[in-house]
């Protein structure tokens, strides 16, 4: 990645905090956005203005530079403009991480309509914002874009009825963005892993309706005896695809599960 100008959306914590850091690491700069509070109908803490700092202070400690923005993912107005500006300041644009993500789990007969249309609001329509916002420049670099899926991108899940309407859709995103840009030689592929040991990765009220279902239950368990993996180990697979190493594959959804979907 040295040289390059990576774009990571919820970079101010967990997953994406580290996708940033892991990137400047391999030599990149850096533009790092994210909301910076708190939805009302999400149950563990998101990102915050100082999460957003300490992901760019680590960032420019690598002796890479870096430029934040704190956006909502589902203005796609301000999302082009912060993206503009980030290319601007360092140069070029690269690869555009769309990470942005939340997480709620309810029965579907608890699903309101402020959970299901924030749910595809964030996780469908700011992926394609993301997406929008950055291929313009991503033409000028041949550059290439990934997106962070889900298991929930490839089988059903239950009590995430609205999380996994927009995995999965993300799914066909992916594959019709790989192949209208594929005469530009953007790449565009996915990353679908299992649960990973994150804030949103840790459900309170999962462990509850899963009693009340026992037959639900292995739905929720990897082959290899792990019950969640590691950011890092999403990480790892991002360097990859975003890298050249990578640079015949797209339109893949590469699994990082541990095993779950072929269970």
């Amino acid at each position: 990645m040295q040289g390059k100008v990576v774009l990571v959306t919820g970079a101010a914590q967990s997953q994406g905090q580290g996708h940033a850091i892991a990137m400047a690491e391999a030599g990149a700069d850096v533009i790092a956005v994210d909301i910076c509070r708190q939805l009302d109908i999400v149950p563990y803490p998101m990102g915050t203005p100082d999460g957003l700092a300490e992901t760019a202070r680590r960032v420019e400690a690598l002796g890479r530079r870096v430029h934040t923005a704190q956006v909502d993912v589902r203005d796609r107005t301000e999302l082009t403009r912060a993206v503009d500006a980030g290319v601007e300041r360092l140069g070029r644009l690269d690869v555009a991480v769309a990470n942005a993500s939340i997480c709620t789990v309810q029965p579907h007969d608890r699903v309101t309509d402020e959970v299901w249309q924030t749910t595809i609001d964030v996780n469908l329509t700011g992926v394609w914002n993301t997406c929008s916002a950055a291929i313009g420049h991503l033409t000028d670099t041949r550059g290439n874009i990934v997106i962070i899926g889900s298991t929930g991108s490839t089988v059903g899940l239950p009590f995430y009825t609205p999380y996994v309407a927009a995995k999965h859709a993300l799914t066909g995103l992916c594959r019709s963005l790989a192949l209208e840009l594929a005469d530009r030689s953007i790449r565009v592929n996915m990353i679908n892993p299992t649960g990973v040991d994150t804030p949103q990765g840790h459900s309170k009220v999962l462990p509850a309706l899963l009693a009340s279902r026992p037959d639900l239950g292995p739905i929720f368990m990897n082959s290899l005896p792990v019950d969640r993996i590691d950011p890092a180990d999403v990480t790892n697979a991002l360097l990859y695809l975003a890298s050249d190493d990578a640079r015949y594959v797209t339109g893949v959804q590469l699994p990082v599960d541990a095993g779950s979907t072929i269970r």
